[in-house]
């Protein structure tokens, strides 16, 4: 499986943005696909994840409905609203839970990351 993160940018307080990882490899239609992010200084943190059926699992730190994963056969995506600037961050997109955890080392496959920017 290959991933290549897109959709990042600059952009102000309050305003949307929706991330796409385009996934190639016959493993993709039967994995779960999540999105990652790591802001300066931290570590990588999970945000949510999408089985190969549908079913989401949203970090508790981003359950208030700002963000929404979705994918289709080959595209992963993350839909963000009202992003505000504590969301500046890498986005990473990761494929194949190996270990059944939601921590970074559990998943096999990354994408390269796109860089989100918030200002206030």
């Amino acid at each position: 499986v290959q991933l290549q993160a897109s959709g990042g940018g600059s952009i102000q307080a309050g305003a949307s943005l929706r991330l796409s990882c385009a996934a190639s490899g016959r493993a993709f239609g039967t994995s779960s696909m999540a999105w990652f992010r790591q802001a300066p200084g931290k570590e990588r943190e999970f945000v949510a994840a999408v089985s190969w059926t549908g079913g989401s699992t949203y970090s508790p730190d981003f359950r208030e409905g700002r963000f929404t994963i979705s994918r289709t056969k080959n595209t992963l995506y993350l839909q963000m609203n009202n992003l505000k600037p504590e969301d500046t961050a890498v986005y990473y997109c990761a494929g194949q839970n190996i270990a059944g955890s939601y921590v970074p080392s559990s998943w096999k496959f990354w994408g390269q990351g796109t860089q989100v920017t918030v200002s206030s």
